[in-house]
């Protein structure tokens, strides 16, 4: 194979994008970059049944969220290779010019048998221990036979014709050799009775057409990589290099599914997950480095990845270790990125009312305050709402904290004290307001902690929180002042 690398990712438009897909995605992405060539998006939507335009935009808000960038594509196409639609390449002929060529050397024929007639030829395959294929019956009719299964009204599929004995043989850069024996291989459908080209032969013409070098692929379509080799073989086309990248397992061993969690990647955006941790987090299921690295910056991971450290063994999906990497990625992030971050979800999610009469200066301050607690920016509203609403008091909290025996007295006076002294309090930095706090513990004889509980689920209503006095630092005086008048008033009157 000679020239630019060229790559591509091939998604069916027939639902969400899935892990697995982008994945694949990832690994066509980063072998691109790292070989300076060319990712291509090709859409094939032959499956008429399912395939769908708002599939097709999903997918196309999936990749660009992610910021895997194709060269050429949807809203990119170059006139050697376009349209980059195998439904729109279809009504141009591209298909059709090639059937005409392996019927015409003898690599392909009409088949006129209907799907009971092809099920039933299975199913006497199977009864007799033999692979469930179709039987070849129409590869050798006479002119005359074809026209009299015309003459009834019967219409054709066009198949490849398998050779009966040998082998084909690749080599395949993650699984290394493979082998076929072709008479374990069905005379397979090229071409739909209505024009319509099938997955096997449709990649097969646009790969070629498109001068794809590699193919990478998940390792689901291994099974369809021996009938593609024919089809290149019959038609003297040099074949591409093969990638079978490793099954996605969920924690029980089984394929992942809907049942271990979310499986489209839209869904993850939607939960608060960042592009970033999703992305480095995919290219570890299947690849790693000699010293397994986990953590890795964007050029880094372009630099790094490499298809010969593709593991053949399946990957095990871990929800755990993705939130913890989501958490790290947040982390490394300011305060103003996380905001940045939480205001294009609140869009991307329609939930504009939840901020809307939010002060915004006073919500990137409250979100520093938590940083280092969000895992999703999903938590974010759920870590700083109480600034921004009346204040609701935790009746656990109130429980322990405001009416159990143990703590009700003091409770009771640390909050009057509060009430008393912090209006006198010129300073109300979180250093000033902690030293107030253990004013009132050493001159009352109590514990400190006797002091920070009350005020804080007076403050917040909750006995969990930010750091206490940078929080009542960043509501502000008089707001904390009136908490705790609610407070005292409400349980202490």
């Amino acid at each position: 194979m000679s020239g630019n690398i060229r790559v591509r990712f091939a998604p069916s438009p027939t639902g969400d994008l899935h892990i697995g897909g982008v994945r694949t995605a990832l690994f066509n992405w980063l072998y691109a970059k790292k070989e300076k060539g060319t990712f291509v998006l090709r859409i094939e939507d032959t499956d008429e049944a399912r395939s769908t335009d708002q599939s097709t935009g999903i997918i196309i808000d999936a990749l660009n969220w992610l910021q895997l960038n194709w060269q050429e594509g949807p809203g990119n196409e170059l006139p050697e290779y376009a349209p980059y639609y195998q439904m729109k390449r279809k009504e141009i002929g591209i298909y059709q010019k090639y059937i005409d060529i392996l019927i015409e050397k003898g690599f392909a024929y009409k088949c006129y048998c209907t799907p009971d007639e092809v099920e039933k030829m299975r199913q006497q395959a199977l009864l007799a221990k033999l692979p469930p294929k179709y039987n070849g019956h129409c590869a050798n009719l006479t002119e005359e036979e074809r026209k009299n299964k015309e003459a009834e009204g019967r219409t054709a599929v066009i198949r490849f014709k398998m050779p009966k004995e040998g082998s084909i043989e690749f080599d395949d850069i993650v699984r290394g050799h493979v082998s076929f024996e072709n008479a374990l291989l069905d005379d397979f459908v090229l071409m739909k009775a209505n024009g319509v080209p099938t997955y096997n032969f449709a990649c097969v013409v646009d790969d070629y057409l498109m001068k794809m070098t590699h193919v990478i692929r998940g390792d689901d379509h291994i099974s369809n990589t021996p009938r593609q080799l024919h089809i290149f073989k019959a038609l003297g086309w040099e074949m591409p290099k093969f990638a079978h990248l490793s099954m996605i397992l969920g924690p029980d061993g089984a394929r992942l599914s809907k049942r271990h969690g979310h499986t489209s990647v839209l869904e993850y955006r939607r939960e608060g997950y960042l592009r970033e941790a999703l992305i480095n987090y995919l290219a570890l299921l299947g690849w790693s480095t000699s010293d397994s690295q986990q953590l890795f910056e964007h050029d880094e991971l372009i630099e790094k990845f490499s298809l010969d450290r593709c593991n053949s063994s399946p990957a095990t999906f871990d929800s755990a270790k993705l939130l913890w990497m989501n958490g790290e990625y947040i982390r490394k992030k300011s305060a103003d990125e996380i905001y940045d971050l939480f205001m294009d979800w609140i869009y991307y999610t329609k939930q504009e009312n939840i901020v809307e009469k939010w002060d915004k200066v006073l919500l990137k301050k409250a979100i520093s305050l938590e940083h280092e607690k969000i895992k999703l920016i999903k938590d974010i509203p759920s870590l700083v709402d109480f600034f921004f609403k009346d204040v609701v008091f935790d009746e656990a909290a109130t429980a322990k904290v405001f009416l159990s025996e143990k703590a009700k007295d003091s409770a009771k006076l640390v909050l009057n004290e509060s009430l008393n002294r912090l209006p006198a309090e010129q300073s109300f930095t979180a250093d000033s307001l902690e030293l107030f706090a253990r004013n009132i513990a050493a001159e009352k004889g109590i514990k400190t902690g006797q002091v920070f509980h009350p005020i804080r689920v007076a403050v917040s209503g909750r006995t969990q929180g930010p750091s206490l006095f940078h929080m009542m630092e960043v509501m502000g005086k008089d707001e904390v002042l009136k908490r705790i008048k609610i407070a005292v008033d409400k349980y202490f009157k």
